[in-house]
């Protein structure tokens, strides 16, 4: 993690504050049945646009997809006249199976996601025991990030941090003047993302939470998930860095890394497995994609007993 990559970040929030750059256009789509927040963003100049964390309709009973939250994620971007340019995953997602390779056959964009995918891959190829197929390097996505990258959505600039502690891979995209940061934080009476899947790590993930509340205070940050915390009767997934610094109930300002670390540990050995981790990270870690189809040409996702 580097400074420089903050400061930058926080360079390009204020140009867009003070009217020097265009605002990104972000429009959410929420999946219920996932909780997921999946994000269009669009340069308002050049049309140009991105889509962070797609969802593909899952079954589990029934071992069977379908394409209803992504479609609706096209109408947009047809009706509103976009380009895609980028398909972009915060990390190797544990909740819901994305719709990326479905969406760039409808829309285009390069898929992307963070470098340490291939820690990812290491770890659940062997929990999966997925065999010498299944590439361990990333090969499965079209573009590897790592911190401090940039790069531009039309005339939107971009900023990448690595942001690692719920997985090693996440990331944070810094877009213009609002922030996607994945499962690190959630809205403010919830908390923060769980640490103990394989490769997860409370401290880290307390740092990176730490580092993204030091943007500027009215950074506007746009969450991958919400699960209504007790007393709220709405989904919510759009809060800001001053309102996360002051009302997080899990790492306010004066929360110490010690104290979070305690916390989250002890709050995550209560937590069940999320109920699609199995398939969502066994399609997650090959981009979007299903396993290779066997003999019969059907695809299985495995199930590892007692490996969890």
């Amino acid at each position: 993690m580097t400074d420089a990559a903050i400061e930058t970040a926080s360079a390009q929030i204020r140009r867009v504050e003070e009217g020097q750059a265009p605002a990104p256009v972000i429009c959410t789509f929420f999946d219920e049945a996932t909780n997921t927040a999946s994000h269009v963003v669009h340069c308002p100049v050049t049309k140009h646009a991105a889509i962070i964390d797609s969802v593909l309709d899952y079954e589990a009973a029934a071992g069977r997809t379908s394409f209803a939250s992504a479609q609706a994620i096209v109408d947009y971007v047809v009706a509103e006249g976009l380009s895609v340019d980028w398909q972009l995953e915060t990390h190797a997602h544990a909740d819901h199976l994305s719709a990326a390779p479905w969406l760039q056959e409808k829309l285009g964009g390069k898929l992307a996601i963070g470098a340490d995918i291939i820690r990812v891959q290491e770890v659940f190829g062997k929990i999966f025991n997925a065999g010498t197929r299944f590439a361990r390097d990333g090969s499965q996505f079209d573009h590897l990030f790592h911190d401090d990258d940039k790069f531009s959505i039309g005339e939107l600039p971009v900023t990448v941090l690595h942001v690692p502690g719920h997985t090693p891979a996440d990331l944070a995209f810094v877009i213009g003047n609002a922030a996607f940061v994945g499962d690190t934080i959630f809205m403010p009476d919830f908390g923060t993302a769980r640490a103990d899947f394989p490769g997860g790590d409370a401290r880290r993930l307390f740092k990176s939470i730490r580092r993204l509340l030091s943007l500027p205070p009215q950074t506007r940050l746009f969450l991958c998930h919400d699960y209504k915390a007790p007393g709220r009767d709405e989904y919510a997934w759009l809060t800001t860095v001053a309102a996360e610094r002051a009302l997080n109930i899990h790492v306010h300002d004066g929360v110490t890394e010690d104290d979070f670390v305690e916390m989250r540990t002890s709050r995550d050995s209560t937590l069940s497995m999320p109920r699609l981790i199995l398939p969502s990270v066994q399609v997650n870690m090959r981009g979007g994609h299903m396993p290779e189809p066997e003999g019969d040409g059907v695809s299985y996702i495995k199930i590892p007993v007692n490996r969890l």
